[in-house]
């Protein structure tokens, strides 16, 4: 694809802490493939933030003999490439940073989340809610006896119990981060409340630790929704499958022990437990956890079948076609989890600011606990404090968080609707799209054209010799129109010798010791074999709209070929939603100017440009790009890789998810319904408003409390519920994506 679209993978300066998600999923291929080892993977229970995998990072970078990293923070995974001796200094490494890996079989993928959290609800839930009854009580002693020793004493004593409860993680890290001079939100808490409790605060600093950990465990649990968004779609594939024995029989089995070729039945009601291809029976099957089409589609031997959809009608049986692991369905996750380790614009942006935010307050923070006494009324104790209560201001947790669960929540919407977007770069860009290219057959049309006409040329030649040469050439062509005449034919082919086809042109071999051609308009007039006659033959055909091959040999043209393929029902609507967005559609065809006019006439677009080569539909692309300034490319993903690499954003009408198609775009349409082309545009500004408004939303209420702070009138408790109330609201409002079912009206 575009170099321009190169994924980025940008340590975020986040301090959060167990709630922090800023990439549920990061990772990629290993780092060096030079010398093969074995891979070591590791569960790390408290990664679970980007600026914890920057620590990691960081940790190993002196550590000689690591071959590759792979982060998977949405199952707090790391792997590590390495000989033995440089992972035990990798593991020695990472223990100093204040991480704990523990080592994972080969087999062991549970989910990371449900893993790494605690179990029963005194380890989850109980020892916070005593932390928060210690600290209140903690609070009311000292307001209802503040001069009372004794009462004071219980008073501390409860309020060290309160942040032992609650803190002793945050501590655990904080005083690891402190040691390598790192400022993360660990450290920046244990240094204000240890503080507090110096000064004499030890109520405040008890109800500050209890707040932040409650406030991290709902953060936590909410983050978990987003990352476990596409996860979820695991569960729809089930974990048997009735296969078919040598004898006969049907055993039920898992579905990582089936192989390819093995016989599945699934009945009326189930799931289809493996990707494949029908062998017996007839029914309707609900694609919509994969393609996201509302209605169900029938079935019938040779037509495909997706693990994770559901039986409806009648039993099936068929042949498995690819392993669990290799599943469209499992394809579908693996690409949206690759998704969400890049970084969008936003959240490069947020990185970089969060990056000089924290350390300009710490500054901050330091100036005014040793300066304000001097230049003002405070007294030591009072700028301390007011020192401390920056401290705490200066988590950017809200604001990093911000970004990456919204990014997620809008690639988690589009892949239910069966938008498949390969980056939160894409999903960000895709609002500024002003013109989009569509390829004629396979994305306007369905694809699927049908031969309508053979008509020989008046040569003397038998039509059924000139049908077998016919058949013959197209026999070995996959393009749609070839795959047409191939089928539409009935006499049988012929060996063809030195076959070649010729990119925007057609197809050549040699039958009997003869060269023949099946050739496009355009190639004949380059042969020079075209005639007046011939030209008014064609273009009854073509004002039809119907695409023509010729069948030639050396001395002129032999046959005349029609095949007709159909509009696409949802097409002349998702052109005019792209006209509501005020985006331009225009059609690119090799096709010839007749016939590509009345397909787009039918289709409802005005701009149209036939005759191309894939060199010149690269070229439309950049003169899209420079007339509109960001254009998109529709197309098969495979014919137009040049023109979908041109194009700012490349859709790829996927076919229910061909492995090509897949990796080679950066949208791909699950379903081919090029409705989805304008609903990404709607999820993509949804999802960019969504991100300015919690933005917004975080500098704001940390540009008041910073104010009110300077002012006297913030206390560090308050600071504390600011700033997590804040992580939550923006939480909340980023998973708004994921409860809207469908994108709704397509505004402009």
């Amino acid at each position: 694809m575009n170099p321009t679209h190169q994924r980025q993978q940008v340590d975020t300066a986040c301090g959060c802490g167990s709630g922090c998600a800023a990439s549920p999923a990061v990772g990629g291929p290993m780092a060096s493939k030079a010398t093969a080892v074995e891979p070591h993977r590791f569960r790390i229970a408290n990664m679970d933030c980007a600026s914890e995998e920057s620590e990691i990072r960081r940790a190993l970078d002196g550590v000689a003999g690591i071959r590759g990293l792979q982060f998977n923070l949405g199952d707090r995974e790391l792997t590590i490439a390495a000989e033995d001796h440089a992972l035990r200094l990798a593991l020695d490494a990472i223990r100093k940073a204040g991480f704990k890996p523990e080592p994972l079989g080969v087999e062991d993928k549970s989910d990371g989340a449900t893993a790494a959290a605690p179990t029963g609800f005194w380890a989850s839930w109980g020892k916070l809610i005593a932390a928060l009854g210690l600290a209140v009580a903690a609070e009311g002693l000292a307001f209802a006896f503040p001069d009372s020793w004794p009462a004071k004493a219980l008073g501390m004593a409860l309020a060290a119990v309160a942040i032992a409860l609650a803190g002793f993680s945050v501590y655990g890290k904080g005083l690891s981060a402190l040691r390598q001079g790192r400022l993360n939100i660990n450290a920046l808490m244990t240094v204000a409340v240890t503080g507090a409790f110096l000064i004499g605060q030890w109520p405040e600093a008890a109800m500050v630790m209890a707040l932040y950990a409650i406030a991290e465990a709902i953060e936590a649990r909410a983050v978990d929704r987003a990352r476990n968004a596409i996860k979820s779609l695991l569960a729809l594939a089930p974990e048997q499958a009735e296969v078919r024995q040598g004898d006969g029989s049907w055993t039920r089995v898992g579905v990582k022990a089936v192989v390819v070729d093995a016989t599945v039945r699934i009945r009326p009601g189930e799931r289809v437990p493996l990707d494949g291809v029908v062998t017996l029976g007839q029914s309707a099957i609900d694609q919509s956890p994969v393609t996201g089409e509302s209605l169900p589609i029938d079935k019938a031997p040779g037509d495909e079948v997706y693990a994770g959809t559901i039986n409806q009608s009648a039993a099936l049986e068929f042949r498995v076609t690819a392993p669990a692991s290799d599943s469209t369905l499992a394809r579908i996750i693996h690409a949206v989890e690759q998704a969400q380790s890049s970084r969008a614009p936003t959240q490069r942006f947020v990185d970089r600011f969060a990056a000089i935010y924290t350390p300009a307050v710490f500054i901050l923070a330091v100036a005014v606990a040793l300066l304000a006494p001097w230049i003002t009324d405070l007294t030591w104790m009072q700028a301390v404090y007011k020192a401390l209560v920056l401290l705490v201001i200066a988590c950017p947790c809200a604001l990093v968080i911000s970004t990456p669960v919204t990014v997620v929540s809008g690639l988690a919407a589009g892949a239910r609707r069966g938008i498949l977007i390969k980056g939160g770069v894409y999903l960000e860009d895709a609002r500024k799209i002003k013109a989009v290219a569509l390829d004629k057959t396979g994305t306007i049309t369905e694809g699927k054209p049908k031969l309508v006409a053979f008509e020989p040329v008046d040569t003397g030649l038998d039509q059924r010799v000139l049908e077998g040469l016919a058949k013959s050439l197209a026999g070995r062509s996959d393009h749609p129109v070839s795959k047409a005449i191939a089928e539409g034919l009935s006499t049988a082919d012929q060996e063809v010798g030195e076959f070649q086809a010729v990119a925007g042109r057609g197809v050549q071999g040699v039958i009997g010791n003869h060269s023949y051609a099946l050739a496009n308009h355009r190639w004949i007039e380059e042969l020079g074999l075209c005639s007046s006659a011939l030209e008014a033959s064609m273009q009854v055909h073509e004002r039809q709209g119907r695409s023509l091959s010729l069948l030639a040999d050396q001395s002129g043209v032999l046959a005349l070929i029609a095949v007709a393929d159909t509009v696409r029902p949802s097409s002349a609507a998702a052109m005019e939603a792209l006209r509501a967005l005020r985006v331009t559609p225009v059609m690119l065809t090799g096709d010839n100017a007749a016939t590509a006019g009345a397909i787009a006439a039918m289709a409802g677009i005005e701009q149209v440009k036939s005759n191309l080569l894939p060199q010149d539909k690269l070229e439309a692309v950049a003169d899209l790009q420079a007339r509109y300034g960001f254009a998109a490319m529709a197309g098969d993903g495979i014919n137009d890789a040049p023109a979908l690499a041109q194009a700012d954003i490349g859709f790829a009408m996927g076919a229910a998810g061909t492995h090509i198609a897949i990796e080679a775009a950066d949208v791909v349409i699950m379903n081919d319904d090029l409705m989805r082309v304008p609903e990404t545009i709607v999820l993509s500004r949804r999802t960019f408003r969504i991100l300015r408004q919690n933005i917004a939303l975080a500098l704001g209420i940390k540009g008041l409390f910073l104010v009110l702070t300077v002012a006297g009138n913030a206390t560090m408790w308050m600071a504390v519920f600011a700033d997590m109330g804040t992580s939550l609201i923006v939480i909340a409002n980023g998973l708004r994506l994921l409860r809207t079912p469908t994108l709704g009206k397509i505004k402009g």
